[in-house]
Formats: structure tokens, sequence, C-alpha cells
């Protein structure tokens, strides 16, 4: 009986060692292109527009969001240049009235977008990459007042606009919309619009990173706090899912195994694989206590989604009239910004949406067969949609750990592991002909 584990066993370690997966050169050269004077430049434009306030001018060339909005657009199409045709840039907008809430005019809300279509017209998969262009001051209803919105959230439209120059030039198989959305302050309105026309239109939307406030991290790290720390958020049980369907995730004790978590795994492993110096904090929270973010209307629809901020949130510095009380400086200024930070987290988000938009698709039809006990596992799928595969991986983790701590790969669409089910938690990745990973598959059960 020995001997017929052992063998599986020493397969496996083999396997194992063997698939150490090696970074893509053009991820890598993408990487190091992340432009640290860039995003300073662009933050310090944004900050020259007063304020960006959802409700400030739309009209005005030189002060307000519509003039914000107007100047993102015009570097998205300076970089529409390099995609030989393939980057579309316009303004997605609408009227809205007051509301009796956070609209007390009629306002037009906009969001700046650019859209890279991918090189393979049957693979329809998007990738969304977001800041939110609106800024704010103490009073959310102020439109007039001063409001530089620096790090809240200059530094996330930096990244997106860094981001878009950076991948310009890319050819991707995968489509990626980058998007300033307006009207986060006033309840995430422009991020609802576009998740709303997502929805409608049946977008086969992979995953959405949205950036809100990732550029101030060394004035309010301590002197001991190690590398510098970027939070990804993700929920568990989605709000999407049915209550048939939570019942079932529960049963099978998923609940920290939803397609966000999935994301936020494959951030911190691919982002911690490219990108020298970040440490990639997973909270199991949708978003900070009681708030939320650009990525929750995705979220509510069933997308994919997860929030990407600062380990160290300063609220001297966010939400605040600029103002000096006591020899202490309040308001979201540039001068509290830490660039090099910005700098790394632009760097996670290229990372990212390069694997993503490299990777073939997702392996169709996971499943476990759970027939017979045993305290080893077989796991089935289908080849995926599109993409050119040679293989997949096999992930493995026990269920207390937050991370995927095991791979193996093999090229057949079929397994044995010699890992227990009740132990361990198991999922499945396509790797493309490059090496690129898909997004894990968590196993459906075989009946």
């Amino acid at each position: 009986m020995k001997k017929i584990l052992i063998l599986p066993i020493v397969l496996l370690s083999i396997a194992l060692s063997a698939q150490k997966t090696k970074n893509d050169l053009e991820i890598s050269k993408y990487v190091s292109q992340v432009n640290r004077d860039s995003l300073k430049a662009h933050v310090e434009k944004l900050v020259s527009f007063g304020t960006r306030h959802t409700m400030s001018s739309t009209t005005d060339a030189k002060r307000g969001i519509g003039a914000a909005r107007n100047w993102v657009l015009s570097k998205f199409r300076n970089y529409a240049r390099n995609a030989d045709g393939r980057m579309e840039v316009y303004l997605q907008n609408q009227d809205l009235k007051p509301d009796g809430k956070r609209i007390n005019k009629d306002t037009n809300l906009g969001n700046a977008i650019a859209f890279l279509k991918g090189t393979d017209p049957n693979d329809k998969r998007v990738i969304i990459i977001s800041g939110h262009l609106d800024s704010r001051v103490s009073d959310v209803m102020d439109a007039e007042s001063f409001a530089p919105g620096a790090n809240d959230d200059g530094s996330g439209v930096a990244a997106v606009i860094e981001s878009a120059r950076v991948l310009s030039k890319s050819k991707f198989p995968v489509s990626i919309l980058f998007v300033a959305v307006s009207g986060e302050e006033q309840g995430l309105l422009g991020a609802r619009m576009l998740a709303d026309k997502a929805k409608a239109e049946n977008w086969d939307l992979e995953a959405v990173l949205n950036n809100d406030m990732i550029g101030n991290n060394s004035f309010d790290a301590g002197t001991d706090a190690g590398k510098p720390k970027l939070r990804v958020f993700s929920e568990g049980l989605s709000a999407f899912e049915t209550e048939k369907t939570a019942a079932a995730i529960r049963n099978l004790g998923l609940e920290n195994d939803g397609a966000a978590r999935q994301l936020a795994r494959y951030v911190k492993e691919t982002s911690e694989k490219y990108v020298k110096n970040i440490d990639i904090k997973l909270i199991y929270r949708n978003d900070r206590f009681l708030r939320g973010g650009d990525h929750t209307p995705f979220v509510n629809h069933g997308f994919t989604a997860v929030r990407l901020t600062d380990y160290y949130e300063n609220y001297d510095h966010q939400h605040q009239d600029i103002r000096t009380e006591n020899n202490k400086k309040y308001g979201d200024l540039i001068e509290f910004m830490d660039f090099d930070y910005l700098k790394t987290n632009t760097a996670v988000n290229v990372a990212v949406l390069a694997n993503l938009a490299k990777s073939a698709s997702k392996p169709e039809n996971v499943k476990m067969d759970v027939k017979e006990l045993s305290n080893s596992t077989k796991l089935t799928w289908d080849k995926p949609l599109s993409g050119k595969i040679k293989g997949y991986h096999i992930l493995i983790r026990e269920t207390d750990q937050s991370v995927w701590t095991e791979r193996i790969f093999t090229s057949e669409t079929s397994i044995t592991i010699p890992y227990s089910k009740d132990n361990f938690l198991f999922a499945v990745q396509s790797v493309s002909a490059d090496g690129n990973e898909s997004l894990p598959v968590i196993p459906k059960i075989a009946r």
C-alpha cells in the first residue's frame, strides 16, 4: 500500500518543482515603463482644475470637472495613436436631475473612457481599470471651493492614464477599458452608469480593478512598517447570489472562494511576481468598514470586481476643507503624495492587466468527482473557449490558508491528485502558450 501512495506523491513533487513559472518578458517590459514623473505630472494637472466636484462647471475651459474630463480624453486620444486604430476614446454621459440626495441641480454626469480593442475578434472578454475623477471638500455638496483631490482620487485617475499610455502599443487578444468615472462622491453614480451598460449589453466582463487612493503611504507608515503595503478589498459571498446558491456555497465551505476573492488572490500573486517592494494585503471585505467604492455597482450586478487602496488611510487629507489648525495642515494636497508608492501601485495594475489580457479564457465545466469516498480527488474540465493553451494549473491550499500554496501542471483535461477534498480546496486555471494564467475556477460537484 505504501508503494502505491509514494509514486504519485513523488511525481507530483516533480511536477510542482518543474512548473515554477518564469516572468513574461513582455509584461516585465510594460511594468518597467511606468514612469514616476508622468504620474506626478498627471496629478499636478488634475489638481490645477481647482475643483473636480461632480456638480462643478462642465463648460469652463480651465476649472471644474468638465475641463478635467476633457483633458483626460485628450490624453487618451494621444495614446490612441499608438494603437493602430484599436483604441476608441469617448465620453459616456447622461443628464441628471436633482434627486433629493447628493445631486441638487441639473448635472451632466460623464465618464472619460478609452477602449483598447483586443486583437482576437472571437474573444469578447473585457477588463476594466478605473479611478474616479471627481473630488470634494468637507461638505459633499460644495461644488465651488478648492478641492484638489490629489490622492482621492487623482492618484487612481493618474494610474488609469499611465496604464493606458504604457499598454497602448500592446496587442493583447482581450480588450481593456480605461475609465475615469465621475460622481463617486455623490453616490457611485458614474460607476453605476457604466456597470448598468455592461449589464444591459451582456458584456463578458472578466475583471474590474478599481483604484481609489493609491498614492499616500510614506506620510502615514510607521518607521518599522517594512515593505509598502497595498490593500485589495474583495467580497466573499456575492450579494448577487440567490439564497439557494448561497446555501450550496456554505454547504461546500466555499464562503471564501467567490469570484472577487479569486481576483484578489490573482492580484497578489501576479503583482508580487512582477513588481518589487510591495506587499499586497488581502482584505476580506467588499470595501472599508461600512463604506463603498466604484467597484460596488459591478459587484451588485454579479461582475468580478475589487478595490485597490492605500494601506494607511489618512483622514486629515481626505474629504477636508483646505486649512491649517493648530499648526496642522488639512486637505488632499499634492504635498502629501508619495509618487514612488503611486508608481509601484500603478505597476501592480499594469502587471495584472497584462497577464489577464494575455491569458486564455478560464477552463469550462470544472468539476469534482464525488462518486466514491477517497483520500484522493479527481477533477475534470473542458478546454477554454478562447486562447491558445499549453495546459492547466491545479491550485491547492488548506482550508485555513488565504492564498494558493501549491500548484500542479497538467496538459490533460482531468487529473487525480492525492489530496483529500475534506482537507484542501482546489481550483483549475488555464495556462496560455506563453505561460500566462487565467483566473482560477473552483470546481462544481459532478452529479
